[in-house]
């Protein structure tokens, strides 16, 4: 082990698991070939200042874990190199929800057989989220987080600090308090703003648009300022609607529906009122799937594409290259507006 690399005393992470990572990633960087001996337990206990007991648990561990094999009276070779051993992946969603899951498919299967992906939901709780990370800080080489949480002003930068920086992707959510780690963002306010002015001339054909935000559900309230201010700089009519009700749903009026919840409880007023998306009524959803292509011949969509998240995402892992890339969001144009 080189003699610059020293064990974090103030880390949240155990110093058995530091020497573990050290140990990784000399082998991942050429310094111990497979079949090569590595230093034994009390040299690395003497270099990186250490109880012998804490060196030989991580030892223990790599053996247990295939990296290491022991040879009595000669010590520790490497068993397997990098390209042998999975990456582990924790990737902690706010929720599971369709496009949740295309993210999570197109990260899978960008990561192939090099990575093992384990999700964890913390259902908005803080409290949920922090005992996750403490639970499993010492179990996985990346944590791929999406920060979405019931309680606004709750310091969750605190939290996702325990985690070493280089372990740590966001997506989805850009936090201000974490704004030099790397994330795929979406820019809420101004998304919806630029995509729904790509439909402008079709939403004019409407005497007023109505966003429904349901609150209760913990989407970012920048999609609420973006909407209000895309509406007001276009001097359009509006409102916005916390709950949807059959008498919400007016003619010649049109719709932006954020929960898919929301979109079929439309689509059901309309059908009992016998009124035609597209031409009575106008709709558009928020996060495309294909669902949304084959309903009422059609539904408008504003969306980022979640399936690039999930690449872009898994491609940074796989190349420990890590930026902050902002995700496009997209007007998609169909039959209900």
């Amino acid at each position: 082990m080189g003699h610059d690399l020293r064990i974090n005393h103030d880390s949240e992470v155990p110093k058995y698991k530091q020497v573990v990572d050290l140990i990784i990633s000399d082998i991942e960087a050429g310094i111990f070939k497979k079949g090569q001996r590595v230093p034994s337990i009390n040299e690395t206990s003497e270099e990186l200042l250490l109880s012998r007991d804490t060196v030989e648990k991580a030892y223990v561990y790599l053996k247990k874990k295939g990296v290491l094999l022991s040879v009595r009276g000669k010590g520790y070779y490497v068993n397997q190199t990098n390209s042998q051993r999975k990456i582990k992946v924790a990737l902690i969603f706010n929720k599971l929800s369709n496009y949740k899951r295309s993210l999570y498919y197109s990260f899978v299967e960008t990561l192939g057989n090099k990575a093992g992906v384990d999700v964890f939901i913390y259902n908005y709780s803080t409290d949920k989220f922090k005992e996750i990370i403490d639970n499993q800080l010492s179990n996985y080489d990346f944590f791929v987080v999406l920060p979405q949480f019931n309680d606004e002003k709750a310091d969750i930068s605190k939290i996702i600090k325990k985690i070493p920086k280089d372990k740590v992707l966001l997506i989805d959510r850009n936090l201000d308090a974490l704004k030099d780690y790397p994330i795929v963002y979406q820019e809420f306010e101004k998304d919806i703003n630029s995509a729904l002015g790509e439909g402008l001339d079709l939403i004019r054909k409407y005497k007023k648009i109505n966003l429904v935000f349901p609150t209760y559900e913990y989407y970012s309230k920048d999609i609420k300022r973006g909407f209000q201010i895309f509406c007001q700089v276009n001097d359009l009519e509006f409102t916005v609607i916390d709950r949807l009700d059959e008498t919400d749903v007016q003619k010649n009026q049109a719709y932006v529906l954020i929960s898919d919840d929301d979109l079929y409880r439309f689509i059901k007023y309309s059908r009992e009122k016998k009124w035609k998306v597209g031409v009575d009524v106008g709709v558009v959803a928020y996060n495309d799937n294909t669902v949304k292509e084959l309903l009422e011949d059609g539904i408008t969509t504003i969306s980022t594409n979640h399936n690039e998240i999930g690449r872009i995402a898994a491609e940074m892992i796989l190349s420990k290259d890590f930026k902050r890339i902002k995700s496009p969001f997209n007007f998609i144009p169909r039959k209900s507006l």
